[in-house]
Protein backbone atom coordinates (compact mmCIF):
# COMPACT_ATOMS: atom_id res chain seq x y z
CA UNK A 1 0.00 0.00 0.00
CA UNK A 2 1.44 3.36 -1.27
CA UNK A 3 -0.01 7.16 -0.04
CA UNK A 4 0.40 10.44 -1.90
CA UNK A 5 -0.24 13.68 -1.42
CA UNK A 6 0.95 16.70 -2.61
CA UNK A 7 0.50 20.62 -1.45
CA UNK A 8 1.05 23.60 -4.23
CA UNK A 9 4.04 25.42 -2.83
CA UNK A 10 6.96 24.66 -0.42
CA UNK A 11 4.91 27.09 2.43
CA UNK A 12 1.97 24.91 2.19
CA UNK A 13 1.93 22.29 5.31
CA UNK A 14 0.81 18.78 4.14
CA UNK A 15 0.68 17.58 7.95
CA UNK A 16 -3.02 16.99 7.87
CA UNK A 17 -2.98 14.73 4.64
CA UNK A 18 -0.01 12.74 5.39
CA UNK A 19 -2.47 12.51 8.95
CA UNK A 20 -5.11 10.48 6.97
CA UNK A 21 -3.00 8.81 5.13
CA UNK A 22 -1.35 7.16 8.24
CA UNK A 23 -5.08 6.53 9.72
CA UNK A 24 -6.04 4.25 6.81
CA UNK A 25 -2.88 2.26 7.60
CA UNK A 26 0.15 3.46 5.08
CA UNK A 27 3.43 3.18 6.13
CA UNK A 28 5.20 6.40 6.55
CA UNK A 29 8.19 5.28 4.72
CA UNK A 30 5.76 4.49 1.66
CA UNK A 31 3.84 8.09 1.46
CA UNK A 32 5.31 9.70 -1.32
CA UNK A 33 4.77 13.45 -1.26
CA UNK A 34 5.47 16.63 -4.25
CA UNK A 35 5.08 20.01 -3.20
CA UNK A 36 4.01 21.29 -7.11
CA UNK A 37 0.91 22.54 -8.97
CA UNK A 38 -1.44 20.53 -9.61
CA UNK A 39 -1.95 21.51 -13.20
CA UNK A 40 0.13 18.32 -14.52
CA UNK A 41 1.46 14.89 -13.58
CA UNK A 42 5.27 16.18 -14.03
CA UNK A 43 6.27 15.75 -10.54
CA UNK A 44 9.42 13.85 -9.54
CA UNK A 45 7.78 11.96 -6.41
CA UNK A 46 4.62 11.49 -8.50
CA UNK A 47 6.66 9.89 -11.67
CA UNK A 48 8.84 7.21 -8.55
CA UNK A 49 5.54 6.48 -7.06
CA UNK A 50 3.97 5.29 -11.02
CA UNK A 51 7.54 3.07 -11.58
CA UNK A 52 7.23 1.72 -8.06
CA UNK A 53 3.55 0.30 -8.19
CA UNK A 54 2.78 -3.44 -9.50
CA UNK A 55 -0.01 -5.09 -9.79
CA UNK A 56 -2.37 -5.42 -7.22
CA UNK A 57 -0.83 -2.95 -4.43
CA UNK A 58 -3.17 -0.23 -3.94
CA UNK A 59 -2.62 3.98 -4.23
CA UNK A 60 -4.28 5.80 -1.40
CA UNK A 61 -4.98 9.82 -1.74
CA UNK A 62 -6.88 12.14 0.92
CA UNK A 63 -8.87 13.71 -1.98
CA UNK A 64 -9.07 13.69 -6.33
CA UNK A 65 -7.50 16.82 -6.45
CA UNK A 66 -4.37 15.63 -4.59
CA UNK A 67 -3.91 13.27 -6.85
CA UNK A 68 -3.55 16.00 -9.49
CA UNK A 69 -6.16 19.06 -10.84
CA UNK A 70 -6.03 18.55 -14.86
CA UNK A 71 -9.22 17.10 -16.05
CA UNK A 72 -7.89 15.23 -19.10
CA UNK A 73 -4.38 14.11 -17.30
CA UNK A 74 -6.45 12.95 -14.07
CA UNK A 75 -8.55 10.79 -16.21
CA UNK A 76 -5.57 8.97 -18.26
CA UNK A 77 -3.84 8.60 -14.80
CA UNK A 78 -6.48 6.97 -13.13
CA UNK A 79 -6.64 4.84 -16.09
CA UNK A 80 -2.81 3.82 -16.67
CA UNK A 81 -3.18 2.83 -12.53
CA UNK A 82 -5.96 0.88 -12.79
CA UNK A 83 -5.98 -0.96 -16.08
CA UNK A 84 -2.44 -0.99 -17.29
CA UNK A 85 -0.36 -1.43 -13.98
CA UNK A 86 -4.00 -2.76 -12.37
CA UNK A 87 -3.35 -1.48 -9.64
CA UNK A 88 -6.01 -0.10 -6.95
CA UNK A 89 -7.12 3.55 -5.97
CA UNK A 90 -8.71 4.46 -2.24
CA UNK A 91 -10.05 8.21 -2.12
CA UNK A 92 -10.31 8.50 1.13
CA UNK A 93 -13.12 11.41 0.75
CA UNK A 94 -14.83 9.89 -1.61
CA UNK A 95 -15.62 5.90 -0.52
CA UNK A 96 -17.47 5.57 -3.88
CA UNK A 97 -13.78 5.62 -5.67
CA UNK A 98 -12.24 3.04 -4.14
CA UNK A 99 -11.35 0.50 -6.48
CA UNK A 100 -10.32 -1.97 -4.22
CA UNK A 101 -13.62 -2.17 -2.72
CA UNK A 102 -16.35 -1.75 -5.15
CA UNK A 103 -17.35 -4.88 -7.23
CA UNK A 104 -16.81 -5.46 -10.80
CA UNK A 105 -20.42 -5.41 -12.44
CA UNK A 106 -20.63 -2.85 -15.11
CA UNK A 107 -22.76 -0.40 -13.28
CA UNK A 108 -20.77 0.08 -10.30
CA UNK A 109 -18.07 0.58 -13.17
CA UNK A 110 -20.11 3.30 -14.68
CA UNK A 111 -20.83 4.48 -11.42
CA UNK A 112 -17.45 5.43 -10.24
CA UNK A 113 -16.49 6.61 -13.92
CA UNK A 114 -18.50 9.21 -13.57
CA UNK A 115 -17.88 9.81 -10.31
CA UNK A 116 -14.63 10.60 -11.15
CA UNK A 117 -15.23 13.05 -14.76
CA UNK A 118 -17.33 14.80 -12.51
CA UNK A 119 -14.78 15.14 -9.56
CA UNK A 120 -11.86 15.66 -12.07
CA UNK A 121 -14.09 18.66 -13.99
CA UNK A 122 -14.58 20.32 -10.29
CA UNK A 123 -11.00 19.99 -9.23
CA UNK A 124 -9.95 21.66 -12.83
CA UNK A 125 -12.30 24.01 -12.33
CA UNK A 126 -11.70 25.39 -8.69
CA UNK A 127 -7.47 25.61 -9.88
CA UNK A 128 -9.30 27.79 -13.23
CA UNK A 129 -11.29 29.69 -10.72
CA UNK A 130 -8.27 29.96 -8.38
CA UNK A 131 -6.25 31.33 -11.03
CA UNK A 132 -8.73 33.93 -12.19
CA UNK A 133 -9.29 35.42 -9.14
CA UNK A 134 -5.74 35.56 -8.14
CA UNK A 135 -5.22 37.60 -11.64
CA UNK A 136 -8.04 39.87 -10.76
CA UNK A 137 -6.50 41.02 -7.25
CA UNK A 138 -3.36 41.47 -8.41
CA UNK A 139 -4.88 44.08 -10.84
CA UNK A 140 -7.00 45.13 -8.63
CA UNK A 141 -3.53 45.69 -6.24
CA UNK A 142 -1.72 47.73 -8.85
CA UNK A 143 -4.67 50.05 -9.79
CA UNK A 144 -4.47 50.76 -6.22
CA UNK A 145 -0.21 51.28 -6.82
CA UNK A 146 0.79 47.65 -5.03
CA UNK A 147 3.97 47.15 -6.51
CA UNK A 148 5.17 43.56 -7.27
CA UNK A 149 8.39 42.12 -7.05
CA UNK A 150 11.12 43.27 -5.65
CA UNK A 151 11.52 46.96 -4.27
CA UNK A 152 13.12 49.63 -6.40
CA UNK A 153 16.47 50.79 -5.93
CA UNK A 154 16.33 54.75 -4.83
CA UNK A 155 19.45 57.07 -5.93
CA UNK A 156 21.21 58.92 -2.95
CA UNK A 157 19.71 62.53 -1.76
CA UNK A 158 22.92 64.36 -3.35
CA UNK A 159 22.49 62.43 -6.82
CA UNK A 160 21.96 65.92 -8.69
CA UNK A 161 25.42 67.35 -6.96
CA UNK A 162 27.40 64.31 -7.88
CA UNK A 163 25.72 63.94 -11.42
CA UNK A 164 26.63 67.84 -11.66
CA UNK A 165 30.12 67.14 -10.42
CA UNK A 166 30.55 64.42 -13.03
CA UNK A 167 29.53 66.49 -15.93
CA UNK A 168 31.57 69.43 -14.86
CA UNK A 169 34.90 66.00 -15.11
CA UNK A 170 35.30 66.97 -11.59
CA UNK A 171 35.25 63.20 -10.89
CA UNK A 172 35.45 60.05 -12.42
CA UNK A 173 32.86 57.74 -13.68
CA UNK A 174 34.06 55.03 -11.03
CA UNK A 175 34.05 57.59 -7.73
CA UNK A 176 30.78 58.20 -9.20
CA UNK A 177 29.36 54.40 -8.82
CA UNK A 178 31.35 54.87 -5.35
CA UNK A 179 29.24 57.48 -4.09
CA UNK A 180 25.91 56.39 -5.76
CA UNK A 181 26.10 53.24 -4.94
CA UNK A 182 24.79 52.42 -7.97
CA UNK A 183 25.52 49.59 -10.78
CA UNK A 184 26.52 51.04 -14.20
CA UNK A 185 22.63 50.18 -15.76
CA UNK A 186 20.71 51.44 -12.42
CA UNK A 187 22.56 54.85 -12.77
CA UNK A 188 21.80 55.29 -16.16
CA UNK A 189 18.45 54.74 -15.43
CA UNK A 190 18.39 56.98 -12.90
CA UNK A 191 20.30 59.87 -14.56
CA UNK A 192 17.17 59.30 -17.46
CA UNK A 193 14.93 59.83 -14.67
CA UNK A 194 16.85 62.82 -13.43
CA UNK A 195 16.55 64.17 -16.38
CA UNK A 196 13.19 64.28 -17.38
CA UNK A 197 12.22 65.86 -13.66
CA UNK A 198 15.03 68.45 -14.36
CA UNK A 199 13.23 68.94 -17.72
CA UNK A 200 9.61 69.34 -16.19
CA UNK A 201 10.09 71.71 -13.29
CA UNK A 202 12.32 73.78 -15.95
CA UNK A 203 9.10 73.91 -18.18
CA UNK A 204 7.14 74.37 -15.30
CA UNK A 205 9.21 77.08 -13.92
CA UNK A 206 8.96 78.81 -17.51
CA UNK A 207 5.17 78.38 -17.77
CA UNK A 208 4.70 80.37 -14.06
CA UNK A 209 7.33 82.97 -15.04
CA UNK A 210 5.28 83.30 -18.50
CA UNK A 211 1.69 83.56 -16.64
CA UNK A 212 3.40 86.22 -13.78
CA UNK A 213 4.51 87.96 -17.64
CA UNK A 214 0.95 88.23 -18.73
CA UNK A 215 -0.43 88.98 -15.49
CA UNK A 216 1.80 92.50 -14.84
CA UNK A 217 0.83 93.26 -18.65
CA UNK A 218 -2.66 93.10 -18.00
CA UNK A 219 -1.77 95.40 -14.74
CA UNK A 220 0.05 97.91 -16.82
CA UNK A 221 -2.32 98.13 -19.03
CA UNK A 222 -5.92 98.69 -17.37
CA UNK A 223 -6.62 102.24 -16.76
CA UNK A 224 -6.38 103.68 -13.18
Amino acid sequence: MFGYCRVSSADQNEARQIKALLDAGVARQDIFLDKQSGKDFNRDSYKELINTMQEGDTLVVKSIDRLGQNYTELIDQWKRITKAIKANINVLDMPVLNTSAMSKDLTATFISDLVLQILSYVAENERENIRRRQAEGIAAAKARGVQFGRPGVKAPKNFGRIVKQWELKEIKFAKVLELTGLKRTTFYAKLKEYRAQWEQRTQRGGAVLRDEGLQNEREMSEPR
